[in-house]
């Protein structure tokens, strides 16, 4: 493999990665402006519809995040020896096991649908699912703060 086809594939991969954190961040964002009681047939599709996406570009971010680890990053030990980078793993997986409350929600919503019907959405339950998008956000957000810190050393002995 030529050091240009090397190159490109690396940032072929980071691309994605980088590419892949804005779409999940913009879809959390989408999500917690559409939440609201009573919401229309459209914007109860689209709550759905744009949890599929966000789900989608947590595993492409997931993916991308261990090809950028094992192949196409600083080197494995750069990561798995920083504090850091474990830090930004378990916000990562914080994140995703908080987004099943959203994620199963949703699953749940598609039934009344698939009826022509609307679902049920309270006050209560946009609460609780607004106060874990705004808790996703803000890990999200954390995140690429983490991030550069690493870039810059930071974390290694």
């Amino acid at each position: 493999m030529t050091l240009t086809s090397q190159v490109f594939k690396s940032a072929g991969v980071a691309y994605l990665h980088y590419l892949s954190f804005m779409i999940c961040f913009g879809a959390l964002v989408l999500e917690r402006k559409l939440l609201k009681v009573s919401p229309t047939r459209f914007e109860a599709i689209s709550m759905v519809l744009t949890d599929i996406v966000y789900g989608l570009a947590g595993l492409l971010l997931l993916g991308s995040g261990v090809l950028r680890v094992l192949y196409f990053g600083q080197g494995s030990f750069f990561y798995t020896t920083n504090p850091l980078f474990w830090w930004k793993v378990g916000i990562f997986l914080f994140v995703g096991v908080l987004s099943l409350y959203p994620t199963i929600t949703y699953i749940l919503w598609a039934i009344p649908l698939s009826r022509g019907e609307l679902p049920k959405v309270s006050e209560n339950l946009v609460k609780r699912l607004g106060f874990a998008i705004n808790i996703e956000l803000i890990g999200f957000a954390s995140i690429p703060f983490m991030a550069t810190l690493m870039a810059r050393g930071v974390g290694l002995s």
